[in-house]
């Protein structure tokens, strides 16, 4: 068997902010430095020293008006880390039994450590998952990423008839009401009635009407059924 080759040596910071780029749709378009800076919760003139850093090393363009762009090499770095976390994820789910808003500080962690061998390992034991629990596309080896749904409950109407495709996984109270209310990925949901300014949004959910406040709509990502 040939050995799955080993990514170049990054630390676990530059890892940080090409994941937060790439996060931050930094790879299709210029990242503003403060924009960059409230993602990793750091001031701007650290964002400026480290993006030099990862501007000389061809991972990253930076343009002083427009901000901060990925480069391809950049991209390739930043795809890795979000297959190692979102395959963290399931393996953490399906195998070790967290549930699904324990898992996600787990897999920041660990993203960093797991050699190439693991995370294929880990994939074929899963089965080669598509999606990670919280419904994110688990890109490729080669790269490739399924485009998410960029539509919110939130943005929705009356009478539409939806399925979760994704919710945003980085606060884990929200996690768990969603949970509680049954508003997994693949669940289908109809709007019954809906306001972008008033909450909640009322949801019909296998016969029955559910409430969902605002902030969680927002935090939901649907596509039409």
């Amino acid at each position: 068997m040939v050995e799955v080759a080993r990514r170049s040596t990054f630390t676990r910071a530059q890892e940080d902010y090409l994941k937060a780029l790439y996060h931050l749709h930094g790879d299709a378009r210029p990242v503003p430095t403060r924009e960059l800076a409230q993602r990793l919760g750091i001031s701007s003139p650290s964002v400026s020293e480290m993006v030099t850093r990862l501007t000389a090393q061809g991972l990253v363009e930076h343009d002083r008006y427009r901000g901060q762009q990925l480069t391809r090499d950049g991209r390739k770095v930043a795809l890795e880390l979000v297959r190692h976390h979102r395959l963290l994820e399931m393996f953490l789910v399906r195998v070790l039994g967290y549930s699904w808003d324990e898992v996600h500080e787990e897999a920041e962690r660990l993203e960093h450590v797991i050699s190439e061998r693991m995370e294929q390992r880990i994939f074929e034991l899963l089965g080669r998952p598509e999606l990670d629990p919280h419904g994110h596309a688990i890109p490729s080896r080669t790269g490739k990423v399924r485009a998410p749904s960029e539509r919110a409950l939130s943005e929705c109407h009356a009478g539409e008839k939806l399925v979760v495709q994704g919710v945003s996984d980085d606060d884990p109270a929200r996690l768990r009401e969603l949970e509680r209310r049954g508003l997994l990925p693949g669940t289908h949901i109809e709007v019954v009635a809906a306001s972008e300014y008033e909450g909640p949004i009322e949801l019909r959910i296998k016969g029955k009407r559910v409430g969902v406040p605002l902030g969680l709509a927002r935090a939901m990502f649907v596509e039409r059924r």
